[in-house]
């Protein structure tokens, strides 16, 4: 890996690639990492990948640093790995991908350090006309890039029709980030923007392409779950507070993070969405009640 060539040929790679010793500092970081995670060479490499920076968590916000790391594992035994995690972005959120690992030996075949090689998953783009139609950029939150109120109005719309002609259930989640009065007041706002965009991106990366997330207003956000059952909005409520827990930007040297109280129900045959939503509500009232950083949903 010290020829030019050699660099200038992985530096070609659409895909992260990097480089560890032994001592898991970084000493290779090409061009497609750069694109993914935000991070330049410079920033990273002599740098060890574990101090607050790549910080891979798995879906439940395990940060695989303490426990579980694939890189570690194969520089133990040699053997090669592949997962799914959540990767922290330089801009804070977090970015689902796929990672490889793999030994470097030396020329005595002893291990001296393990590659990673990883990308970026992408959800699947066959959508139905009417949820194309809520990705237009006037249904859009200028700020996050996610759905906005007007967008909610018509996906309500769309799955009350649904509910009652096909029996689809729909979770609803209120997830309110915690204390942000705080972060707007100690950073500023153009600081509080960077948190809200990094607590949208996270939550996107978590969620199925089938699944609507929205800026409800400030810092509420409102998220349609079609075709779950209560055990599995509960579930993806939890994996949705514990990744943005482990979720945080940089800013002048400080690390600024928040969480989230989320609550959660299921839309009865009977009722509106917006009558759901408004017990959702309800759900993340019990959430400040009970500290904050929790979820509660609606049995």
């Amino acid at each position: 890996m010290t020829d030019i060539f050699s660099k200038d040929f992985l530096n070609a790679i659409t895909d992260g690639i990097y480089f560890l010793n032994r001592d898991k500092a970084i000493t290779f970081w090409n061009k497609g990492a750069e694109r993914l995670a935000g991070y330049s060479s410079a920033e990273v490499e002599g740098v060890r990948c574990e101090n607050n920076m790549l910080r891979h968590v798995d879906e439940n916000g395990i940060n695989l640093c303490e426990n579980g790391c694939p890189l570690e594992a194969t520089m133990h035994d040699g053997k090669i790995r592949e997962a799914n995690v959540y990767m922290h972005h330089k801009l804070g959120h977090r970015v689902l991908i796929n990672v490889k690992s793999f030994p470097i030996r030396d020329e005595l075949g002893r291990i001296t350090g393990a590659a990673e090689v990883f990308s970026k998953i992408e959800g699947p783009t066959d959508l139905t006309k009417e949820l194309e139609l809520l990705r237009q950029e006037a249904m859009t939150d200028p700020l996050t890039g996610i759905a906005n109120r007007r967008c909610m109005d018509l996906a309500a719309a769309h799955f009350e029709t649904s509910i009652k002609q096909t029996d689809l259930s729909l979770g609803i989640l209120f997830l309110d980030i915690d204390h942000f009065k705080t972060v707007n007041d100690k950073f500023g706002h153009e600081t509080g923007d960077k948190v809200l965009t990094m607590v949208a991106n996270t939550m996107s990366s978590a969620l199925r392409p089938t699944d609507i997330a929205s800026r409800w207003g400030g810092e509420e956000f409102v998220i349609f779950v079609p075709g779950v059952n209560l055990k599995e909005l509960s579930k993806l409520a939890e994996r949705l507070r514990r990744l943005i827990e482990a979720s945080w930007i940089d800013i002048k040297n400080e690390q600024i993070s928040v969480t989230a109280s989320i609550g959660g129900t299921m839309v009865r045959p009977d009722e509106t969405i917006c009558s759901a939503i408004r017990r959702a509500d309800k759900q993340v009232y019990l959430c400040k009640q009970s500290g904050r950083n929790c979820v509660h949903v609606e049995e």
